[in-house]
């Protein structure tokens, strides 16, 4: 089964910079699952329902799920790799003589439904979750930087989260909007202005950055490089 599973971040990212409309073309070209779990739902829609701020996009995001092009997945083995992953992650690294809670449940979801049906990706626009994944030593580094402490390493967890998720494969919302911008989706808000191309792919990448996507600015920079040639 070709699948790609989201996590909370990428999805309110596009919601909020008006762009969740891109669900719909870009699983039409991928022709696959856009998947989602019961966890990350919870975060989309129910708890926003409760709350007076965010209801509205928890409404926009329903009628993704309702249509179809958002899939909510859920068994028992997801839930089991879930808590497994969880446990792990959560009792790997140290400081000041407890363990850090670095994971939350939704994100650690979408990783284990991604291994249950073998997917493409999981995008994720939280470092944290990313970094302990792609390079579990830079992430020591950035919590010891952060917190101004010494790191302890569980090296036996750090070990077992790492042959679990090996193989897993990340992007984030700043990956998904580049590729509707090569895919041409987002040609309509090409404007009659000076390097019109540049100044559309800048806006869709700084969008999702100061929503929550974990992309420097010398990445953002990078990517537009690469692109308008």
């Amino acid at each position: 089964m070709r699948s790609i599973v989201f996590d909370t971040g990428p999805i309110i990212s596009l919601t909020t910079n008006n762009l969740l409309w891109l669900l719909e073309p870009l699983k039409r070209k991928y022709k696959g699952h856009f998947h989602i779990t019961p966890d990350v739902r919870g975060e989309l829609i129910d708890r926003p329902l409760q709350t007076k701020k965010f209801k509205f996009e928890a409404l926009q995001v329903m009628t993704y799920i309702n249509d179809g092009i958002l899939e909510i997945v859920e068994n028992d083995d997801i839930e089991q790799k879930t808590n497994k992953l969880l446990s792990l992650a959560n009792n790997i690294f140290k400081a000041f003589g407890k363990y850090m809670q670095i994971i939350h449940r939704a994100e650690m979801s979408a990783v284990a439904s991604s291994l249950h049906y073998k997917g493409q990706a999981v995008v994720v626009d939280e470092r944290t979750t990313r970094v302990i994944i792609e390079n579990p030593k830079k992430l020591v580094n950035i919590l010891r930087h952060t917190l101004h402490t010494n790191i302890e390493v569980n090296q036996s967890n750090l070990n077992d989260f790492a042959k679990l998720t090996k193989g897993i494969r990340m992007i984030r919302s700043a990956e998904l909007v580049t590729v509707a911008y090569e895919l041409g989706l987002l040609n309509k808000y090409l404007a009659n202005i000076p390097s019109p191309k540049k100044t559309l792919l800048e806006s869709v990448l700084w969008g999702v950055k100061l929503q929550g996507c974990a992309i420097s600015k010398k990445e953002v920079e990078q990517l537009v490089r690469m692109e308008i040639k």
